[in-house]
């Protein structure tokens, strides 16, 4: 009886990992958002249809929404062409959050901009963003999203680096007459993210603009393994980031992995697509084919 009870949970054991080397590509996106959450920020002033609801200026003066309260249906799942779409309105600050934790992947996705805008960013670019290693608590930047790494998505600035919460990254780059770090794989490494001291540290520029024009589907992938990632955009590389980090109290310690968030950002988007695989070092740009 112990023998066949040791076979068998050998068995289970076995098929349960060679389940989770495979490397095929998982859909991420349904109608019920099994693969996701929701976190809503501080409503601003200016929403509507929630009148019951404190309000504040998008960031501070209420207390957030909170985690899977989305009165406004923010982030809605429809139909086009017969598959999912996730249709973020923008009208309030959030995040749709993975519910599982990732290493080591390839993720990929397409987007496209809407329509609208909203305050606090009626008269400022589209913007959006893909938030990777996401870890600790919810609304730790701006009432909001949680330490992380972002893939920013943002009219004519898509694939950009920001780094929130304590979120950073060591990038090859160097700096530009407004201040800014720019990509450059022969340039010197920059440690950069919002907990970097020094001014206009937070952000990295891509290399070059990829982005497709308003109404076109853009795809865009990023891959991480262990701290080192990569932003494509339409299939370009247009940043190599070579070691994430967060910030702790004795300074900075690796991070490789966390949950993805998808943020709404005041401005109407729509994402399909969404899909992960594993994946190992054979499979970074450079590796390919060796």
């Amino acid at each position: 009886m112990k023998h066949n009870l040791l076979i068998y949970t050998l068995s289970i054991f076995l098929s349960f990992g060679a389940y989770a080397q495979k490397k095929e590509w998982t859909p991420l996106l349904d109608k019920n958002f099994t693969n996701w959450d929701k976190f809503l920020g501080v409503p601003h002033y200016s929403v509507e249809g929630i009148d019951s609801i404190p309000k504040g200026d998008g960031k501070e003066g209420a207390k957030p929404l909170g985690l899977n309260n989305d009165p406004l249906d923010v982030f809605k799942m429809i139909e086009i062409g017969g598959e999912p779409v996730l249709h973020i309105s923008g009208q309030i600050y959030g995040a749709l959050t993975s519910k599982e934790v990732y290493k080591n992947y390839h993720l990929k996705m397409e987007f496209k901009w809407g329509d609208k805008k909203w305050e606090p960013r009626l008269n400022d670019k589209k913007d959006n963003g893909l938030l990777y290693h996401c870890n600790g608590n919810h609304g730790a930047f701006w009432n909001v999203w949680m330490e992380s790494q972002e893939f920013q998505v943002q009219v004519g600035d898509m694939g950009d680096y920001f780094g929130l919460a304590g979120g950073v990254n060591n990038i090859n780059s160097t700096k530009r007459e407004d201040g800014f770090c720019v990509y450059n794989p022969d340039g010197e490494e920059n440690k950069l993210g919002t907990a970097v001291e020094g001014k206009k540290m937070y952000r990295c520029v891509r290399s070059v603009d990829y982005e497709k024009p308003h109404g076109e589907w853009n795809t865009l992938e990023l891959i991480c393994f262990e701290g080192k990632s990569y932003h494509i955009v339409n299939g370009h590389v247009v940043m190599i980031l070579n070691n994430a980090e967060r910030k702790t109290d004795n300074g900075f310690e690796p991070v490789t992995s966390g949950k993805l968030q998808i943020q709404s950002e005041a401005a109407e988007a729509f994402y399909r697509r969404i899909q992960i695989k594993s994946i190992t070092a054979s499979d970074l740009p450079e590796n390919k084919g060796n």
